[in-house]
């Protein structure tokens, strides 16, 4: 009867550790698998800046281009005085967020309410080296 319950005993024990072992791995795959799905849904820096300039027309994008390389050599860190970017703005006018992404929004804000189109604003640089 010892013999019984003793081996009983052993296996709820290894039945527990081995439950316990499967509900512990089980709960760790789940956190991943909602962190992996939760990381897809949000995009790179570069997706968003290309969903950004995805309304520009091509004539706009290639003037944008050109004056990013005129005005940084295409460098979000390049610096020159109070201006700040790739697009060399004013640092206030970036309201303290250097990213690259809102370095983007800002130029094309800037350049809307300035001179309407990518392509007028360059037209306005090659006479006065400056937008």
């Amino acid at each position: 009867m010892k013999n019984f319950r003793l081996k009983s005993i052993l296996w709820l024990v290894l039945i527990g550790c081995a439950f316990g072992m499967m509900v512990n791995v089980a709960s760790s795959w789940i956190p991943q698998t909602t962190i992996t799905a939760q990381a897809s849904k949000k995009l790179t820096q570069a997706q968003k800046i290309k969903k950004i300039n995805a309304k520009l027309s091509k004539a706009n994008r290639a003037a944008k281009n050109w004056i990013a390389y005129r005005e940084s050599g295409y460098s979000y860190t390049a610096r020159n005085g109070k201006c700040y970017g790739r697009y060399q703005l004013l640092r206030s006018y970036l309201h303290g967020n250097l990213s690259p992404v809102n370095q983007e929004k800002r130029a094309n804000t800037y350049v809307k309410s300035r001179y309407g189109t990518w392509v007028k604003a360059k037209k306005f640089w090659q006479h006065h080296h400056w937008y």
